[in-house]
């Protein structure tokens, strides 16, 4: 909102107050008489200040006084309709010039009745810009009381009623996300600490609105926030990625860790209230993508393990003597599933170990060299578990001895073993040994699904040993 620049403005508004300025040769300041001279580099009175308040403002600005006559008049109202502050100060309503004559009547009544009426009144009119063209504007008046309290005229405030929409749509938007959205949204400072949180994205982070307020994210996020503060910081510095990215993460909450898959997507937040973009933050915005991400990975698990299954099989077939086909199966069972694998076959009431992977290196299943020895199990051993169950048997040091190799020294397993399942061979209704596959500290346990694939592997094995055994027997006899 503003004043007409070359006359300055009034401090307050009335009926009797001259509009134009000052007569000439007087100083439209009351504190400046006649004939003086404002004094250089003196602070500004308050008119000059009004008046650049007023120019200053983002909204269309006019007043009239209690006669209907126009008083002010900013950069802003210039702007919209075309028609300077000299043009339009001083004249009587808008009639003729700012709306059309058929229409004065009822916008001047419209306007004026707010002098009289409680708080502001909202109207949309169209007006006449200079240049003919009409536009329709939303308005907000009220009335001005003069210093004995009686209606001294009407300020009016308007904006065209498109970007008055605007304003609105996006002022909607902003409180739909930040409320009901079925997607995440957290805007971070620039200190990368959460300022806003939506209910989605705090039933997500595992807290509430208001504790997630300013607390760093490291205290959110277990794993992964360095993932996450590198998009933020990349974000302030050179703007939004392209694309969306998904993050994995592991959360902190009351029930314990979880794992969790976020698909983000990211907005640079400048201030649109300065010249050169300052930046506010971040806008984070995303959905939890989990079930679908391991869906996938379990999908496409599923096609590798298949097709090392067919690989293997084709290998097998081609080997002269069962054994090396029952090594070769094991060979392709391991990649990307185990890092050792054992084989311990029933002789009598013991296990010997007939074929292992090096305990010390990675390698392929090979027979013992030497021939069979005796397998030292402790009673209890998972894998004369497996033998008397018939069954597979799953297990795994804890979280303090995965990272010592004692657990399974103690099960002559080695040393680098953390995790451990014992799938039984079978063949002809009969228990033939058991196959030991083991994974190291940093894999992840063996789950139910990779049991099931064991126990197809150790199928197909004890078909070889199996044969094995009974080429052997018929070669002895």
């Amino acid at each position: 909102m503003g004043v007409p620049r070359s006359r300055g403005a009034t401090d307050e508004l009335g009926p009797d107050e001259d509009s134009g300025g000052a007569p000439p040769g007087c100083s439209g300041d009351p504190g400046v008489r006649a004939g003086e001279e404002a004094v250089p580099g003196a602070p500004p009175d308050g008119s000059e200040l009004l008046a650049a308040l007023l120019d200053g403002m983002d909204a269309a600005l006019c007043a009239f006084d209690a006669a209907g006559t126009v008083t002010h008049w900013n950069r802003e109202a210039e702007r919209v309709l075309g028609w300077s502050a000299d043009e339009a100060v001083g004249r009587s309503g808008f009639a003729g010039w700012a709306v059309r004559r058929a229409d004065a009547d009822e916008v001047r009544a419209r306007l004026m009745a707010a002098m009289d009426a409680p708080g502001r009144q909202v109207h949309e009119f169209a007006l006449l810009r200079k240049d003919g063209g009409r536009v329709l504007v939303r308005t907000q008046s009220a009335g001005v009381r003069g210093a004995d309290g009686k209606p001294a005229g009407v300020y009016c405030a308007f904006s065209e009623v498109h970007a008055q929409i605007d304003l609105e749509r996006a002022i909607a938007l902003s409180e739909a996300l930040l409320e009901d959205a079925s997607w995440g949204v957290v805007l971070v400072d620039v200190d990368l600490r959460p300022t806003v949180v939506n209910a989605h994205a705090a039933r997500a982070l595992g807290g509430s609105r208001t504790t997630l307020l300013g607390r760093p994210l490291g205290e959110l996020v277990v794993q992964g926030v360095e993932e996450l503060e590198a998009a933020l910081h990349h974000v302030l510095a050179d703007g939004a990625p392209s694309a969306p990215a998904e993050l994995w993460v592991t959360l902190r909450t009351a029930e314990g860790e979880r794992r969790r898959c976020w698909r983000s997507g990211f907005l640079r937040l400048a201030s649109p209230l300065t010249e050169e973009p300052v930046p506010l933050g971040v806008g984070w915005l995303f959905q939890d993508v989990t079930v679908a991400r391991l869906a996938e990975q379990e999908a496409d698990r599923l096609r590798f393990r298949t097709s090392q299954l067919h690989r293997a099989a084709r290998t097998a077939c081609e080997c002269e003597d069962p054994m090396e086909a029952a090594t070769s199966l094991l060979d392709f069972a391991l990649a990307g599933f185990a890092d050792h694998v054992l084989v311990d076959l029933v002789a009598g009431e013991r296990l010997v170990r007939t074929a292992a992977t090096p305990f010390d290196a990675p390698g392929p299943c090979l027979p013992v060299a030497g021939g069979s020895l005796p397998a030292r199990y402790a009673p209890g051993h998972p894998a004369l578990q497996s033998v008397e169950r018939t069954g597979t048997v799953r297990t795994s040091a804890g979280a303090a001895a995965a990272a010592s190799p004692a657990w399974a020294v103690e099960r002559r397993w080695p040393r680098d073993a953390a995790h451990a399942l014992c799938a039984v061979l079978r063949s002809r209704g009969r228990t033939l040994g058991v196959l030991t596959f083991l994974r190291a500290a940093n894999r992840a346990a063996f789950e139910r699904g990779d049991a099931a694939y064991a126990e197809t592997v150790a199928a197909r094995v004890a078909g070889a040993v199996d044969l094995a055994q009974v080429t052997s027997g018929a070669a002895g006899g």
